[in-house]
C-alpha cells in the first residue's frame, strides 16, 4: 500500500478530469498525497537540498550533537520521554534567518514564492473538486477580506542518526493544525509515516516529488470530506534525513467553519464550530500530539 502519485501536470491535458480525481481520492480517502511535475524547477530543488544540508552542518549540527547527548543520558536512566528527535528552524517573511551559506536566504525566499504559488493552485483544485467558488478557500483563510493575510511558513528540519532509536520518537504522531502543508522531503532517507486504516503506511521518497496533506482547517471547511492525517517520524540509525515543510494556514484572526454550500447541499448539519483560528492554535499547543476531536470540541466551548 503507498499514498497516490498524482502528475500535476496532467490538469492542463485531455487528462484533466482523471487528474481531478485522483487527487479528490488523495483528500478523501488518504489525507496525502505525492506531487510530480509540479512546476518547480529541478534546478531550484536542487539548490534548496544544498543549502539546508549546508546550513545544518555549518549552524546548526553542533548544537544538536551537544543538546542530544545530554537527553540520552537522561532517558537512558528515566526512560522513553515526549521529545522528538529533531532540528528545527522556521522560515517567514518577517523572521530571522540563518545568513550561512551565503546563498542560502537568496534560494529559500525563491523556493518559498514557488512553493506558495503551488499551494494556491492546490487550493483552487479543492475549490472545483469541492463544487466551491474559485478562490474559496484563500478567502476563508484571509478571513473573508483582503485586510488580513494567511500564514504561510516554512519549517526546516533534519533528523540527524539517532544511536537510540528505541529511546526517542523523531516526530511524534500529530495531524497538522492548518490549512494546506507541502513538503519537499529528503530522497534518500524514509522516515514519515502516515495512519492509514489503523496501519502505518510509509510515504517513500520519491526524487523532486512535492508531499501535499491536508490539515485539521480543509477539515473543517470541506465539513468532513476531507481528512486531517496522523503522521509521525521515525528515528533512523543511520542518514540524517531532511524535510522541508511549508504552511499554508489562516489568518489567526480568521473565522473557520464548514463551508455553508457543502452544508446546504448534503441538507446536513454542520459537523463542526465556527471557530477563530487563533482561538483553535492556542488549544492545539496544549494538545498537538492527542486526537483532534477534543480540539473541536474545545472550541466549540469557547
Amino acid at each position: 500500500m503507498a499514498i497516490p502519485v498524482i502528475d500535476f501536470s496532467m490538469l492542463n491535458g485531455s487528462e484533466r478530469t482523471q487528474t481531478l480525481a485522483q487527487i479528490a481520492n488523495g483528500c478523501e480517502e488518504w489525507g496525502f498525497f505525492e506531487l510530480v511535475n509540479h512546476g518547480i524547477p529541478v534546478e531550484l530543488l536542487d539548490r534548496v537540498k544544498k543549502v539546508c544540508s549546508e546550513c545544518y552542518k555549518m549552524e546548526r549540527e553542533e548544537g544538536f550533537k551537544a543538546a542530544s547527548e545530554k537527553l540520552l543520558k537522561k532517558m537512558e536512566n528515566s526512560g522513553k520521554e515526549d521529545v522528538d528527535w529533531e532540528d528545527v528552524f522556521l522560515l517567514q517573511d518577517d523572521n530571522e534567518w540563518p545568513s550561512n551559506p551565503r546563498d542560502f536566504k537568496e534560494t529559500m525566499k525563491a523556493y518559498r514564492a514557488e512553493i506558495k504559488n503551488l499551494a494556491e493552485r492546490v487550493m483552487e483544485v479543492m475549490d472545483e473538486n469541492l463544487g466551491l467558488d474559485k478562490g474559496y478557500i484563500n478567502r476563508a483563510f484571509c478571513g473573508g477580506d483582503t485586510v488580513q493575510q494567511p500564514f504561510f511558513g516554512t519549517k526546516v528540519s533534519h533528523y540527524p542518526p539517532c544511536p537510540r532509536p528505541d529511546l526517542v520518537n523523531g516526530l511524534r504522531a500529530h495531524t497538522d493544525a492548518g490549512g494546506v502543508i507541502l513538503l519537499f522531503q529528503d530522497d534518500e532517507v524514509a522516515g514519515l509515516q502516515i495512519l492509514k486504516d489503523g496501519r502505518w503506511i510509509d510515504v517513500q521518497p520519491l526524487p523532486n516529488s512535492i508531499v501535499i496533506n491536508t490539515g485539521d482547517q480543509i477539515e473543517v471547511l470541506s465539513n468532513g470530506q476531507y481528512k486531517s492525517v496522523r503522521h509521525r517520524v521515525l528515528p533512523t540509525p543511520d542518514g540524517n534525513r531532511r524535510s522541508i515543510a511549508s504552511f499554508y494556514n489562516p489568518a489567526m484572526k480568521a473565522t473557520i467553519g464548514p463551508a455553508t454550500k457543502l452544508v446546504a447541499q448534503a441538507a446536513a448539519v454542520a459537523s463542526y464550530p465556527d471557530f477563530v483560528f487563533g482561538d483553535y492554535m492556542d488549544v492545539y499547543a496544549k494538545q498537538k500530539f492527542l486526537a483532534k476531536e477534543p480540539r473541536f470540541q474545545a472550541v466549540r466551548a469557547m
